[in-house]
């Protein structure tokens, strides 16, 4: 997802790894239930692959000259992160509605005054992780 800026659909991983799409599907099916990522709804095509989403969402992370996305800005952070660079995430705040960006540099979050709230706890984000 980092190079091609989407994730590879089922065919490509079923061509790469010279295996049938049931087999792929089926172990898409089981990386998802253990939550190692997401499926769109009712499809084996990948949605998140945490810290990635594979579709625009209101937290834009941009990094090594290209633009990425997080379902959250926990996971936009995280991107940045993944890559080990510097780079910036933009987004709504949700409260007020206006824009923010916080930018990450030598692995430091600027501006530094800013909060992020969780609107759920921690141990039930996964009860619908695309709308934590």
């Amino acid at each position: 997802m980092v190079d091609n800026r989407r994730p590879p659909m089922p065919v490509e991983i079923s061509t790469a790894l010279g295996t049938g799409s049931v087999e792929v599907e089926a172990a898409l099916r089981r990386l998802a239930d253990a939550h190692v990522l997401v499926l769109a709804p009712g499809t084996p095509y990948i949605w998140l692959a945490n810290p990635l989403s594979a579709l625009p969402s209101p937290y834009r992370v941009g990094a090594r000259g290209a633009q990425y996305y997080g379902i959250c800005v926990w996971d936009a952070l995280g991107v940045i992160a993944m890559l080990g660079d510097d780079g910036s995430v933009t987004g709504l705040c949700p409260d007020c509605g206006d824009e923010l960006e916080l930018r990450v540099s030598g692995g430091r979050i600027e501006p530094a005054d800013y909060v992020v709230h969780y609107a759920v706890p921690a141990a039930r984000w996964w009860d619908d992780i695309g709308a934590t």
